[in-house]
């Protein structure tokens, strides 16, 4: 369940490294084809064949300078969004400590109530912790009472609402 997937932050560098070789490896080509029609322009070669030769040898470095600025535009989006990311989740638990303040919640309900947010269930809850599944029923009668819900899904959506901001009250 606390398993972390593969994101940008994990693995960016490597991407950032395998995209760095592979445009140098495309400038190192485009350098060698541009010398190489330099080469035999200088030498008084001018015909069709060595024009057109020239031509994509200069589109393949204009496409090798291309897709460096965008792949740096992509890999700076993706550090942005890992960046908004990382901000709105430490605001969640804020907001979620907040809450479990407010309803003057023990160590242990918190605790308790985190897990249930989280999606766990009483039995999981009780082994994650190493309590009686009796004493983990008894901290979310508590939890629910003190936040003034019945269920879990009453508790998960308490949060839910406030970060869609929404009343679905209002909006009939």
């Amino acid at each position: 369940m606390t398993q972390k997937a593969n994101s940008p932050a994990t693995t960016g560098p490597t991407r950032a490294g395998l995209v760095a070789v592979i445009v140098g490896i495309q400038a190192i080509a485009a350098i060698f084809f541009i010398a190489d029609a330099i080469g035999d322009l200088a030498a008084g070669e001018m015909d069709f064949h060595i024009l057109v030769e020239a031509l994509i040898a200069f589109a393949l470095l204009a496409g090798v300078g291309i897709g460096a600025w965008m792949a740096r535009r992509l890999l700076a989006e993706a550090q942005e969004r890992e960046r908004v990311l990382a901000i709105a989740s430490g605001a969640l638990t804020e907001h979620i400590q907040l809450r479990f303040r407010d309803w003057k919640l023990t160590d242990a309900e918190a605790e308790v109530a985190l897990f249930a947010i989280k999606g766990c269930d009483a039995a999981e809850i009780a082994r994650l912790r190493g309590a009686a599944q009796g004493t983990v029923r008894a901290q979310l009668s508590h939890v629910y009472a003190k936040s003034g819900v019945a269920t879990q899904a009453e508790l998960v959506s308490l949060f839910i609402d406030d970060l869609l901001q929404v009343d679905l009250r209002t909006s009939n």
